[in-house]
């Protein structure tokens, strides 16, 4: 390899990497690596001749500083990361090292919020415009904007859930903006891409994450200003296959209030865990005679199946309404005393 190790690329820096770990260890890497990744690294290791101890040290001593890097970012950040390795090696390494990282490094915004308290959270961003509520929630984990959503005051709740639901992408530009906002506050900064975030999952995910009575609070408010949004919430809040989440108790209720050729319809594409489960909670007599008619039942449309699903959910969640079975949630609704 003629270059000087200053002007190594990432490739030939990947391969003298390799050839001073030995052959063992880089299979173990070998495991990780497209096949593609394979084919070039490969190709960039059978030609390298011969790898001097003095670049061979230069290598490993940066792979070593990038993997430190690495832990510091998934223990505070990227700022953190800054601050420790400054002390280690000086402001100017540091950079370096930092620059080599994210060069190729993605950290998703708002990672910082995700490893925080709720409740630090919510302070810092309750009273910001609805839209940058919304977009701080829709990078957090399902859980924590549920709880953060369910401190937040009802008249902007449905408001925010609408927001999550219809947003799309979103500039670094506004991300950056409202990142040093709470930077100010967390003590950290990440890098800027352009990443899909809201959408009508993202709030069902959110809901899914709040107490019974901020879910009617906000359903019922979507309900009057945007009603085919609730309606699709509400679809997705529960699925059929949901249905293993329900106590023995609630499975009875259900069994008796659906009809039986939804019941059978729906069963034709569950999967065994859900089978098991409804056959557990009928008498044997009963189990044998679905599991019969189910037999001859034949092939059926998709289609068919998936309405007998659609009205077995809505049957749960009206028992749900007027409060025969509960379905567990976050918050404290759901216990049961």
């Amino acid at each position: 390899m003629a270059r000087t190790k200053g002007l190594l690329s990432g490739k030939q820096k990947a391969a003298v990497l390799l050839i001073s770990l030995g052959p063992d260890v880089s299979a173990q890497v070998y495991k990780y690596l497209s096949e593609e990744e394979i084919e070039k690294l490969s190709l960039e290791i059978s030609s390298v001749n011969k790898v001097d101890s003095g670049m061979k040290e230069e290598v490993i001593e940066q792979f070593h500083q990038i993997a430190l890097a690495q832990d510091y970012i998934s223990q505070g950040g990227i700022g953190y990361a800054k601050t420790v390795l400054e002390k280690a090696f000086g402001k100017q390494e540091a950079s370096n090292i930092i620059n080599r990282l994210t060069s190729s490094l993605q950290v998703r915004p708002f990672d910082f919020a995700r490893k925080a308290d709720p409740q630090q959270v919510l302070n810092f961003i309750q009273n910001e415009h609805p839209q940058t509520i919304a977009l701080v929630l829709s990078y957090l984990e399902p859980e924590q904007a549920g709880q953060i959503l369910s401190e937040l005051s009802q008249e902007v709740q449905a408001d925010i859930a609408s927001r999550i639901a219809t947003m799309d992408s979103t500039s670094p530009e506004i991300i950056s903006q409202i990142e040093q906002v709470l930077e100010r506050n967390i003590s950290t900064s990440y890098t800027e891409d352009y990443t899909q975030t809201g959408g009508i999952q993202a709030v069902v995910e959110v809901l899914n994450g709040v107490d019974r009575s901020t879910e009617r609070t906000i359903l019922d408010a979507l309900e009057i200003r945007e009603p085919e949004l609730a309606e699709e919430i509400k679809k997705r809040m529960f699925v059929f296959e949901d249905i293993v989440i329900l106590d023995n108790r609630a499975i009875q209720r259900v069994i008796r209030e659906v009809e039986n050729d939804d019941l059978q319809l729906a069963l034709k594409v569950a999967s065994e865990e859900v089978k098991d489960l409804i056959f557990k909670n009928m008498s044997q007599r009963m189990a044998e005679t679905f599991k019969e008619e189910m037999e001859f039942m034949g092939p059926v449309r998709l289609r068919d199946v998936e309405e007998a699903q659609t009205r077995i959910v809505a049957v749960i969640r009206r028992l749900e309404d007027i409060g025969e079975i509960v379905i567990a949630r976050g918050g404290g609704d759901d216990i049961i005393v």
